[in-house]
């Protein structure tokens, strides 16, 4: 037997350093190429040790092959089948049929054959060889077949499964599928002679398009390219005023099944018909209609804006299935009406308990698409009837609802709590985007959940040739924000950094989606060189600054990143200048929203008035590309606080070798509050530069005592140079949207900046809401003792040093 230690390094990929290299995964990663064992070598159960990234690993028969074809997966659904059928056929044929299974089936010598008679006898003949082939092969195709199905969303039927819960949709909406009864082709081509002279009245023309579209399906794809189909629809566009509305929407349902398409002259005038009768037909055929134009993939804003303004006159009457079906085609028009969204709150509160859990879930996501707000009580309500009902909703509609519920925000912990429970055991039998779907709720609402993200990494790996780059891009950035790395993390990142070189072509169309997926890689420490390189071109960043999104951000975030902590790094970076521009921008966003938050305007007048004024603190970003503050702080070696926010030079001069001593009469109105005959101004002039007045070297405070009399305080730094001796002191006020939901588990990008102040040499130190927040209410000697105990807190100067 042969062994081999195998340790393979990603190419490109910092950190990652090795991952289990096993015949499964070879496969998936078209490494099947590897070193072969000798053909006199036999298999046996491969023996994986515990060390990070090493796996021993006994090498492949000659001429193994492994049952595994992800291009198959990734065809249509036709198209598939067809390359599932043929690839599966010759591999599994391989496997019995190749030089290394016939030769341990069928061509042992006659002698050992006789000398081991139950081995012979247990070989298969021939016919039953066959016949078991054939059986798998079935189970393969059937198995590989309904996978496809599962996994291949179809945007134009999943989103109308809710109209096979009532009758009364059959009325509202066209039905797409295949017809019961088809036409005998020869009658299509009887139909179709018959047209030549074009004098059929209204009736006969509607008569022959119902019976064209009852055609079997392949004759019924080719029809649209026939001349004498062509005369046919010009003969109803020449009497297009003459059919009776009934009749005109028979003509558009049968333009469905035969798949006419979008631009045809004929749906043009049908179009123009349809507006021009819109106010004088009823709200059931205007919805009817509507949907037509739905499954033919035609825009029709004008038609959908009659539709809307009829349904806000006729409110009223609306009945159940028929706001349901308006939202729908709401949703599939991409387009809100505002005028009538508070009547559809109000609609959805009246009828919510007579809803089906698929309605529901038909309304969120007509909602959704339509990017239509709704709001906090009306979501709230749909959240608590689904969060009772969990276990009945189909995975399609609970997705559905979690769509809309990221979208308003909405923090509905009993919904959480529930799927928690309930979504684990259904993610194997999700497709992608619902899956994608699921785990972006988790991030979007900073929600952890450790079995939900687990379930997802474990079904991930076998499913990643359907991400497309957006879900690439979503689950990188999901587990990056919750800062999550699963148990089978190597795997599950090398799937998916492996999809996105894939799909590489698609970001030059979504730029967007390649730096969500970065960031999400960075936030947890990975940086993929070759994806980053080409994210930081030139021509790739004139492109996201084409964007319809604000990408600035995010390209500042990762170009800084990769500045940090990829000492080794060679490819392209941001061009001084671009990060100039994105720090000012940045910079002013921060003045606007973040300095002036009242947690950090009290923390920074706190600590200006322990330490001896705005010179020993700053308010400020130390890491622009981290988007957040800092309040740094500076002490000497021997725990005094160096002076070094200077507004400008002549001030730095002035107070050269300034601080402040710490007198027991200073550090007991500190600690106690000001003395009761004391204004504020005098306090903070006396905790400033008591020692200008006297005119000599002032002290500073050290670690929790007070200074002898005449210490002085080191010299402070020039802005920007770094004193060996110093310990820059980087205080991280934080807020409850910095940790993950109801935790105090930091969110992805917060965990990056930290890393990357301690890379910097900063000393960070945690001022977390929970600490801070309630002593905001608290007395002021309160607030400046906690401050005191994180500023000068014993432990620092050894962990810095």
């Amino acid at each position: 037997m042969a062994t081999v230690l195998m340790c393979r390094r990603l190419p490109g990929l910092s950190r990652v350093t090795a991952f289990s290299t096993t015949a499964k995964r070879k496969a998936e990663c078209g490494s099947s190429k590897g070193k072969k064992e000798k053909p006199g070598d036999k298999p046996r159960a491969a023996k994986t040790g515990t060390e990070s990234g090493a796996t021993i690993q006994l090498l492949k028969p000659q001429d193994y092959r492994v049952l595994y074809n992800p291009a198959a997966y990734a065809k249509g659904r036709a198209g598939s089948q067809q390359h599932v059928d043929r690839d599966s056929s010759q591999a599994l044929g391989d496997t019995f049929t190749g030089p290394g299974a016939a030769q341990a089936l069928q061509t042992f010598p006659t002698a050992s054959s006789q000398a081991l008679p139950p081995v012979r006898n247990a070989l298969p003949k021939a016919k039953s060889s066959t016949f078991l082939e054939h059986t798998i092969l079935a189970t393969l195709h059937k198995e590989e077949a309904e996978k496809e199905k599962q996994e291949l969303h179809n945007s134009k039927e999943d989103p109308r499964m809710f109209q096979k819960g009532r009758p009364e949709y059959r009325s509202l909406s066209c039905d797409s599928a295949e017809p019961a009864q088809t036409l005998p082709a020869e009658e299509g081509d009887s139909i179709l002679q018959s047209v030549a002279g074009c004098e059929g009245s209204p009736g006969i023309l509607t008569d022959y398009f119902f019976k064209l579209s009852h055609l079997p399906a392949e004759r019924r794809m080719v029809l649209v390219s026939d001349p004498r189909f062509s005369a046919l629809c010009h003969c109803a566009v020449t009497a297009i005023r003459l059919f009776s509305t009934p009749d005109l929407i028979q003509i558009l349902k049968a333009c469905v099944p035969l798949a006419v398409p979008a631009s045809h002259p004929l749906l043009n005038a049908c179009e123009a018909e349809f507006c021009r009768r819109a106010w004088d037909m009823g709200l059931e055929q205007l919805l009817l209609v509507a949907d037509c134009w739905r499954c033919l993939d035609r825009s029709v804003p004008s038609y959908l804006g009659i539709l809307f303004s009829y349904a806000n006159l006729h409110w009223q009457d609306l009945t159940l299935p028929q706001f349901v079906q308006l939202l729908y085609i709401i949703g599939e028009g991409r387009r809100p009406p505002t005028d009538l969204a508070q009547k559809v709150e109000s609609t959805i509160l009246k009828h919510l308990d007579a809803f089906t859990l698929e309605e529901l879930g038909a309304i969120c996501l007509g909602l959704f698409k339509s990017l239509s707000g709704i709001s906090d009580h009306v979501m709230r309500r749909i959240a608590d009837r689904v969060a009772l009902q969990m276990e009945d909703i189909s995975t399609y509609a609970l997705v559905n609802v979690l769509k809309m519920l990221r979208y308003t925000r909405m923090d509905h912990l009993p919904l959480m709590r529930e799927l928690g429970k309930v979504i684990p055991a259904r993610i194997p039998a999700t497709n992608i985007q619902g899956i994608m779907h699921i785990t972006l709720t988790y991030s979007s609402l900073h929600f952890f959940d450790e079995d939900v993200l687990a379930a997802v990494a474990t079904s991930l790996p076998s499913k990643v040739s359907y991400c497309r780059s957006k879900d690439a891009a979503k689950f990188l950035w999901s587990f990056g924000c919750l800062d999550y790395e699963p148990p089978n993390e190597e795997e599950f990142y090398s799937s998916l950094i492996k999809q996105l070189h894939t799909k590489l072509h698609e970001f030059s169309k979504f730029p967007e989606h390649l730096l969500t997926a970065l960031l999400g890689l960075a936030f947890v420490k990975r940086f993929p060189e070759e994806l980053i390189d080409f994210a930081l071109r030139e021509e790739f960043v004139r492109k996201t600054r084409g964007s319809k999104y604000e990408l600035n951000k995010d390209l500042f975030t990762l170009g800084k990143s990769v500045e940090i902590e990829c000492p080794t790094y060679r490819g392209s970076r941001l061009p001084p200048q671009l990060c100039q521009e994105f720090t000012e921008m940045v910079s002013s966003f921060a003045e606007r929203e973040i300095y002036i938050r009242p947690e950090i305007v009290e923390a920074t007048s706190l600590l200006e008035s322990m330490l001896g004024g705005p010179e020993y603190v700053k308010n400020h970003m130390i890491l622009p590309h981290t988007r957040s503050s800092d309040l740094e702080v500076r002490l000497a070696a021997d725990g005094h606080p160096i002076p070094f926010n200077f507004k400008d030079p002549v001030t730095a001069k002035k107070l050269k070798g300034v601080g402040v001593s710490l007198t027991d009469d200073l550090m007991s109105q500190l600690i106690q509050g000001r003395a009761h005959n004391q204004s504020p101004t005098e306090v903070g002039n006396e905790a400033r530069i008591p020692g200008q007045e006297r005119g000599d070297a002032a002290g500073t405070p050290c670690l929790g005592g007070a200074l002898p009399a005449g210490a002085t305080s080191q010299v402070g730094p020039k802005p920007g140079q770094w004193q060996p001796w110093e310990v820059r002191l980087a205080l991280q006020v934080s807020n409850r949207n910095h940790f993950c939901y109801g935790s105090r588990r930091l969110l992805g990008l917060h965990c990056l900046k930290r890393r990357q102040l301690r890379l910097l040499g900063y000393v960070v130190v945690e001022i977390p809401f929970w600490e801070w927040f309630p002593l905001l209410k608290r007395t002021r000697s309160e607030k400046l003792s906690y401050l005191h105990y994180k500023v000068f807190c014993p432990a620092l100067l050894p962990k810095a040093g």
